[in-house]
């Protein structure tokens, strides 16, 4: 079922594991964990979700002339993908300078509408919206190897979980679509909500920035079980793979001719990957192919 990884020593960690390991345990406690924005599908050259906030932006400073010097909107504006991807890069390192502006953007940007408004929203965007450097529509932008897996282990009674710093009401309208996860198993990012005469509504207060050591917080909060396989990709990732008391995967962006190649912010991950024996996946050496053909 593995048909995109390549034989050798990370398919064989994988399949040992699954196969000796996980089998032994009774299937509640086959929990499995994944982070959405490089692990199951591209970032770069800026998260899919910020290319939706993106035009919102745009939007807004097209609106008001004011907005058009300050970030992000002038980014927005003027199509400087750059500075939108330094500003969560540079989150990874430590440095949330950028991300503060970035982050009260995003929470006026969608503040006091339905969820079923959101939900449409994200639906509409997903219809026509493409990669902007890969030429296919981003729903064609998941990894197919991690697809694989997912199915992989959900033939072995694993229950698969997304948890991720991306937005939760931004997730739940694709994953179903993409990886065959439901929205009631997707853990990210979120707003606090108010019910107003038969309709939940968001708001501009932030609820969890589901990230870093929040991520282990939040996945107990919502599963009630400590997973015993994740897949990260960033610094992001480390507390929710350390928490993991199984196998613990890190895929290492490093296929620059049919993906991307980057180790920015994902330098303390690959070294606590080598000090901790996780298992690094190799884009370029593990998987046979990358995304699906159309």
């Amino acid at each position: 079922m593995l048909e995109s990884w390549k034989d050798g020593a990370t398919k064989s960690a994988i399949v040992d594991f699954v196969e000796g390991t996980a089998t032994d345990l009774p299937p509640e406690e086959r929990v499995a964990v994944f982070d959405n924005d490089g692990t199951l599908w591209c970032e770069k050259p800026m998260y899919v979700q910020l290319d939706f906030l993106l035009r919102r932006f745009a939007e807004q400073a097209e609106a008001d002339p004011s907005l058009r010097g300050e970030q992000p909107y002038r980014a927005a504006y003027t199509g400087d993908l750059t500075w939108l991807d330094n500003a969560v890069t540079k989150h990874y390192q430590g440095d949330d300078s950028d991300l503060k502006p970035l982050v009260a953007a995003v929470l006026d940007s969608q503040h006091d509408i339905t969820v079923d408004e959101l939900a449409a929203r994200v639906t509409t965007f997903f219809a026509d919206a493409k990669h902007p450097t890969l030429d296919r529509p981003y729903t064609e932008c998941g990894y197919v190897p991690m697809v694989e897996l997912l199915r992989y282990l959900e033939s072995h009674g694993f229950t698969n979980y997304v948890v991720s710093g991306g937005g939760r009401d931004f997730m739940r309208p694709i994953t179903w679509r993409l990886y065959g996860i439901p929205p009631e198993r997707v853990v990210g990012s979120s707003v606090g909500l108010v019910y107003r005469e038969g309709h939940l509504y968001t708001t501009s207060t932030p609820e969890f920035l589901d990230d870093g050591p929040v991520k282990p917080a939040r996945l107990w909060d919502r599963i009630g079980r400590r997973p015993i396989l994740a897949a990260g990709n960033s610094n992001g990732d480390v507390e929710m793979l350390e928490f993991t008391h199984g196998l613990k995967l890190l895929v290492r962006h490093d296929d620059a001719d049919r993906e991307f190649a980057y180790v920015t912010g994902a330098e303390r991950a690959l070294a606590d990957a080598e000090k901790g024996g996780w298992t690094v996946v190799s884009m370029r050496e593990d998987w046979a192919k990358v995304f699906g053909s159309r």
